[in-house]
């Protein structure tokens, strides 16, 4: 019999073991997901006659996705607590508006320009969470009222024009392309970080005496998704290279999934979304969480408002409607529950791939405008009637 200091003399861990098919199981949400991406591609690739899966293509499609990415973020947050924002879109335009208004009209310098428009969608935020928070006016009212107000807004201040064009630090941050060693290297980092949170979960799970996966299943899982990290830096290098918009994406995502995954913060917003009324026992300041979530909203829409107003080198009255349907069906898409209570961060953001996936491959199509709307539309009414099928089913 082997005993307890040979097995961790093999590197081998004493608490339980899970099965390695437990390891990759899936539910129905996730299967749902990764076979509507799937085909998502797949259709698109053969009715472009192969034009979807060009690195020129694909990496057009990453910059795209970035902004409903970022917004699909901050969206997240706001479902799992068990509410709604419908102003995002808007409010996103807005902030665009401002930061090309200061930046055309008033000659200031870019990077102040950004700094003042990401400190304006702070208070908006803030400003809606107090509103929803401590003076009880339902947040769907909130922010379909807002929705109309900054709307309205921007096109008072633009004066139903045009405003362009940006200096060159702004044009920055939605167009440059990084070179091939950086893309390289963020390729490494995060691979890196993926083996390092890997082994310290395993870790970690040890030393409670919790169940792990077995240490193949593990190499298996951290080998596919190098694989996956590889090619992804493969394709963006191939092109021009890696592209700023989704290097903002990917530092917010890993900022925020560890927000949500690994804080008290996150648990938190975890725990108003369930019960609400629970949480308030339990010793958690509702009001406060629910005023500080709306206010990261309004800071993550303001940071798509400046990326978009950049990629486009400019602000127009139509900049961001309906972006708040597609971050809002990413959030749903990728698991979000309208209910509250249930989300990720990750899930959120291959919605959001799957939605810009969708834009892209239509408009490489040529397909008409009322089309696209009847096709989104229609994935997000399927994609809460999973939802709701399945909760029914685990009841």
């Amino acid at each position: 019999m082997t005993t307890e200091v040979e097995r961790k003399q093999a590197g081998l861990e004493s608490g339980p073991k899970m099965s390695f098919a437990s390891m990759f199981h899936f539910d129905v949400k996730t299967y749902t997901m990764i076979l509507a991406l799937i085909s998502i591609w797949a259709i698109f690739t053969f009715a472009t006659s192969g034009d979807f899966l060009t690195p020129r293509n694909l990496s057009n499609l990453f910059r795209q996705m970035s902004i409903t990415g970022i917004l699909a973020i901050g969206m997240v947050f706001i479902i799992i607590a068990g509410h709604i924002d419908l102003s995002v879109g808007s409010l996103m335009g807005l902030l665009g508006g401002v930061a090309a208004v200061l930046n055309v009209w008033y000659r200031v310098d870019g990077m102040v320009t950004v700094a003042l428009t990401l400190v304006l969608g702070l208070m908006i935020g803030i400003f809606n969470g107090w509103l929803i928070a401590y003076k009880k006016i339902p947040a769907f009212i909130v922010t379909l009222g807002g929705m109309l107000v900054f709307r309205g807004i921007l096109v008072g201040m633009t004066k139903g024009t045009t405003v362009a064009s940006l200096d060159s630090k702004l044009r920055f941050i939605g167009n440059a392309y990084l070179i091939d060693e950086i893309g390289i290297m963020l390729g490494l980092a995060a691979i890196a970080i993926l083996v390092y949170h890997s082994f310290s979960g395993r870790k970690l799970q040890t030393q409670y005496g919790l169940a792990v996966p077995p240490a193949s299943a593990e190499i298996v899982k951290i080998a596919f998704a190098a694989v996956l990290v590889g090619l992804f830096i493969m394709i963006l290098n191939s092109y021009q290279g890696f592209p700023v918009p989704v290097l903002i994406l990917a530092i917010t995502a890993v900022v925020f999934v560890y927000v949500l995954n690994k804080t008290v913060f996150g648990r938190r917003v975890y725990a108003i979304g369930g019960n609400a009324e629970a949480a308030k026992l339990s010793g958690i300041n509702v009001e406060k969480m629910t005023l500080s979530i709306f206010a990261l909203n309004g800071l993550l829409v303001s940071i798509a408002g400046v990326l978009l107003c950049s990629r486009l080198n400019a602000a127009s009255v139509a900049a961001g409607q309906n972006a708040e349907m597609d971050a809002i069906a990413a959030c749903v898409i990728g698991g979000a529950s309208l209910m509250g209570g249930i989300g990720s961060v990750g899930g959120a953001i291959v919605g959001a791939l799957v939605m810009a996936s969708l834009d892209n491959g239509m408009s490489m199509l040529n397909i008409e405008t009322f089309w696209q709307f009847i096709v989104k539309g229609s994935i997000l009414v399927l994609a809460v009637w999973v939802d709701i099928a399945t909760k029914n089913k685990s009841k």
